[in-house]
């Protein structure tokens, strides 16, 4: 054949007005887990937007300490893999190993450590969980191979407008690592950071506020 074949699709009457991904983040060549190909992670925390996505999984990192009573609720609420975040920044040391293997107990598809973490705190959590360990990079100064000589199996690179750019330094000398990145909230951006080498992309959705405010808006035109 030489179209592509038609991919059938169901959408419920009551649940099919779900949150979308840009379409340009199927374009990535996405990083295969255990089995699992992952190109779009939705970065939230909201439950009701990761039970009413079409995103591969979850990017459940937030600006307070990793919580397990966190953690288990959104890995529960689920149906994606959910990578979470175990700290690095503020959160260091024995506690994020502790938060790592909870994380991997509770049924995370990996952990994310923030950019400050030390290189011998991944060199640990790596040592003690059987999941991939993410490793946050934010700017050019990081020294990447000695992340991964640490035990970084995926770099997630968040460096808003300079992302594509630190993305294609990595791969210009690490061509085989797996990299998450931020692609921003357009197709061309995405694109963009796919084009610098990125793996699969971490898309961050309009809050429930913006959301229903749209739906809001829909009600009153009728």
């Amino acid at each position: 054949m030489n179209e592509k074949m038609k991919i059938p699709r169901y959408e419920s009457s009551l649940r099919h007005n779900i949150l979308k991904m840009p379409e340009a983040v199927y374009e990535a060549s996405g990083i295969v887990i255990n089995g699992r190909r992952i190109k779009s992670l939705v970065f939230t925390t909201d439950l009701a937007i990761i039970r009413n996505c079409d995103a591969d999984a979850v990017f459940a990192v937030y600006p307070f300490t990793p919580q397990q009573v966190i953690t288990d609720a959104i890995i529960k609420a689920a149906y994606i893999p959910v990578f979470c975040g175990v700290g690095g920044g503020t959160t260091r040391g024995i506690r994020t190993i502790n938060l790592a293997k909870d994380a991997e107990n509770q049924g995370a598809m990996g952990v994310v450590l923030n950019a400050p973490v030390s290189n011998l705190n991944v060199r640990i959590v790596a040592a003690a969980v059987d999941i991939p360990v993410v490793v946050t990079v934010v700017s050019d100064t990081t020294d990447v191979e000695e992340r991964i000589a640490s035990g970084a199996d995926i770099l997630n690179v968040a460096a808003a407008a300079d992302t594509p750019r630190i993305v294609s330094l990595i791969r210009e000398k690490l061509p085989d690592i797996p990299i998450i990145a931020s692609g921003g909230n357009t197709n061309d951006k995405i694109r963009k950071t796919i084009a610098a080498g990125a793996n699969a992309i971490t898309y961050t959705p309009p809050t429930t506020r913006e959301l229903f405010k749209k739906m809001m808006a829909k009600y009153r035109e009728q």
